[in-house]
């Protein structure tokens, strides 16, 4: 691996970093040398993680103002970074593309409103951020990595709003890498494993909330045809699973770290337990009829 001395004062943008890995990264990075922007949606706001990250009055961290979503507030980015860089023609060095939502429902009971809210925040927010930044990143010979989820690799039931948005990313990632290979720039992905319980996409008051907004919003045949009982299973079932998963982040740190900072990064980390790494190898190796006979059931 290539030592951190080149991290030092080296420009990162992180999206979403007002909690979950984004907030981690931006610390961890920033302890490394990196010069972080932390990209927060709710800074306006004064969210909590905003001002922690903004305690630590670094010259090397800054909060910055980003909804992945919005043209706007990313030229603005765009501006805010290439303004503070010692000298802008040798761009900057890496964007992470964190920021990502998530929910949860069957096909039938998910609204095209869903689906389209989940994808123009992790995958056209991801498109969008990454195109504005690649003039910068491209100066610099830099590094993009996207974090996408072992859920673009494989798919589950009741999470196709965003398996969907992260097999795109994934698609995203891998053009964009053959693209930019010419030019110098590295392009990784990370994916992560289940780490739900280290990344607050759920509490049980949100579960509640989604499913009751749900039921409410389904059209009248198929409330009938499936019934509450069944609906009120699955929402059950999607409780039990979201007080799952890993709540070390660690090696989806170690793995961003790694992408941005090694001589040659790998194309895919890989940060899950061993039984959703072997259960990914499965699915996208074997024949479906053989995977499906293990996982459906």
């Amino acid at each position: 691996m290539a030592s951190l001395k080149q991290a030092s004062g080296k420009a990162v943008l992180i999206t979403g970093c007002d909690s979950g890995f984004g907030f981690s990264l931006a610390k961890h990075l920033h302890s490394k040398g990196f010069l972080v922007f932390a990209g927060c949606l709710m800074k306006d706001k004064g969210d909590a993680g905003v001002k922690e990250l903004d305690s630590l009055k670094s010259d090397r961290l800054r909060t910055i103002q980003l909804n992945v979503c919005n043209s706007e507030e990313i030229e603005k980015a765009v501006e805010t970074i290439r303004s503070s860089l010692k000298d802008p023609e040798k761009g900057m060095w890496g964007l992470v593309n964190n920021a990502g939502i998530s929910t949860f429902g069957e096909v039938e009971f998910t609204s095209m409103e869903t689906y389209k809210e989940v994808a123009e925040v992790n995958l056209w927010g991801t498109v969008r951020t990454t195109k504005s930044f690649l003039p910068l990143l491209r100066r610099a010979k830099g590094r993009v990595v996207n974090i996408s989820s072992m859920l673009g690799r494989m798919a589950n039931p009741a999470r196709s709003p965003y398996c969907i948005t992260k097999f795109g990313v994934e698609a995203f990632s891998d053009c964009l890498r053959y693209e930019m290979h010419p030019l110098g720039v590295k392009v990784s992905v990370v994916e992560p494993g289940n780490f739900i319980a280290a990344t607050s996409l759920y509490s049980p008051e949100r579960i509640q909330a989604i499913a009751k907004k749900m039921w409410d919003e389904l059209p009248e045949v198929v409330r009938k045809d499936y019934g509450k009982k069944y609906f009120d299973e699955k929402i059950a079932k999607m409780e039990t699973y979201c007080n799952s998963g890993s709540t070390d982040t660690s090696s989806v740190i170690d793995a961003v770290t790694h992408a941005l900072t090694a001589t040659t990064p790998y194309t895919r980390y890989h940060p899950m337990d061993y039984y959703w790494w072997l259960r990914m190898q499965i699915m996208t190796h074997f024949p479906g009829a053989i995977s499906d006979k293990i996982y459906i059931h």
